[in-house]
């Protein structure tokens, strides 16, 4: 149903090539959100933590390498 005054939109058919176009603008747009939001600041986990948790797992595991 539309409202009155408003033309009723036509169904158009895409064609492969303009989903594929559709989904890689999509995906730009969300990979850009994400950078500017990184830009801002607006980690949920500060940077420092990650590099410790990347740290102990490779010393961790470099230990189980050695010691076996």
């Amino acid at each position: 149903m539309t409202s009155p005054g408003r033309p009723e939109p036509e169904p158009t058919e895409r064609t492969d090539s303009e989903v594929r176009w559709r989904r890689v603008e999509r995906r730009r747009e969300k990979v850009y959100r994400q950078v500017q939001q990184a830009r801002h600041g607006k980690h949920l986990v500060p940077t420092w933590l990650l590099a410790t948790v990347l740290a102990l797992l490779l010393i961790g595991w470099l230990y189980l390498i050695i010691t076996s």
